[in-house]
């Protein structure tokens, strides 16, 4: 999910020459996935004209999909839960679905979106479990204003879900985590899990380990994770 950057999302149809993923994205894959000025208007309906499933139907969102992985892993291993991921870039929302969709999946959609107003996209309660893995670190003290874990952004996550539901947290950086989790104890969530060494701990034996996560995990680094839970 990394290099995220204050968004102005230049609409599709302005943009000349497109590559093959622009194209994806508007013909091969436009049942599947959806341009910012398309998505919005499902507010309130993803279960009901995305999905056509009832009300009751669990529908999770991952913030920042990178090349899908984690996606696809998640649609797959739960066919029974519908699946939103938004990407800002084209790259990896055409990898995103395609590779869910090439090995099975048929339960998820992306959108090309901006990760800081997820709110423009879902009404309140209409979510249920949120994975933010790896979101930017923006390391140097000036940029940290531009960290995705605020605590106003985890007050509107918390609206958009349903109660019992959980949010999941993942970084490789330290002092992220260590600010993301004061902002996490002090926010209406209930945290419920959180470790500062994810594969030395009681909740790795649920843990995917994505391509992004190897290269981490194969230097030594500990992956700091956390769940929240919005209380019943």
């Amino acid at each position: 999910m990394r290099e995220r950057k204050s968004l102005n999302l230049k609409p599709i149809q302005h943009i000349r020459n497109p590559n093959s993923y622009i194209v994806a994205l508007l013909e091969e894959y436009n049942q599947w996935a959806f341009p910012e000025e398309v998505a919005p208007q499902f507010k309130g309906r993803w279960r009901s004209e995305v999905f056509c499933v009832e009300d009751l139907h669990p529908l999770d969102l991952e913030i920042g999909t990178g090349n899908g992985l984690f996606f696809a892993h998640q649609a797959l291993s739960h066919p029974e839960r519908c699946l939103v991921g938004i990407e800002r870039k084209f790259k990896p929302l055409i990898q995103s679905i395609r590779r869910s969709l090439q090995d099975g999946a048929r339960n998820a959609r992306m959108v090309r979106y901006d990760a800081e107003v997820p709110w423009n996209l879902f009404d309140n309660n209409e979510l249920n479990n949120i994975f933010i893995h790896f979101p930017d670190p923006w390391p140097k003290y000036r940029w940290h204003k531009n960290r995705l874990i605020q605590a106003e952004y985890l007050n509107k996550l918390f609206k958009l879900q349903n109660k019992g539901s959980f949010l999941e947290f993942k970084t490789d950086h330290k002092d992220y985590f260590t600010q993301a989790l004061k902002l996490f104890n002090c926010s209406p969530y209930q945290v419920i899990e959180y470790t500062h060494d994810l594969h030395q701990s009681e909740f790795n034996r649920n843990n995917f380990i994505t391509q992004f996560e190897s290269f981490f995990v194969n230097k030594g680094q500990p992956i700091y994770y956390a769940k929240l839970e919005k209380p019943l």
